[in-house]
């Protein structure tokens, strides 16, 4: 789905997520469900934080298989890529997010968005 690269899109992203999870037979306060919805909000945080483009949208992605649920969020923001920090300053506000998908994700990565200018960070959760 696609979603107004904004705070109001970041929530909305978040709750589907979470939503389209527990239809998939993941409880709201399942381990799995909350893990993926935490990993959510910081992915569509970042995609609206420092993967805006004005007047562009962010897309995630959600896909469930035999044993892995993956979510792919993609922005068109092409010269800011993600850095992993595994020192972040106590003292400051942000900075830690993809350090916390690196602890939380089975697996996860950055990528170049496959249709023009953007790229698509994605993880995946082994359930």
């Amino acid at each position: 789905m696609r979603f107004t690269s904004s705070p109001r899109g970041a929530r909305l992203a978040r709750r589907l997520v979470a939503h389209r999870l527990d239809d998939w037979g993941y409880p709201y306060a399942s381990e799995a469900n909350e893990t993926v919805t935490l990993i959510a909000a910081e992915l569509t945080g970042n995609a609206v934080r420092h993967g805006h483009v004005r007047g562009r949208d962010f897309h995630v992605r959600l896909v469930l298989t035999a044993s892995v649920i993956r979510i792919d969020v993609t922005d068109t923001r092409t010269e800011e890529q993600p850095l992993v920090s595994c020192a972040a300053d106590p003292e400051t506000d942000g900075g830690r997010g993809l350090f916390l998908v690196s602890q939380l994700a089975t697996r996860w990565a950055v990528i170049p968005r496959p249709s023009g200018p953007g790229k698509t960070v994605w993880a995946e959760l082994q359930v």
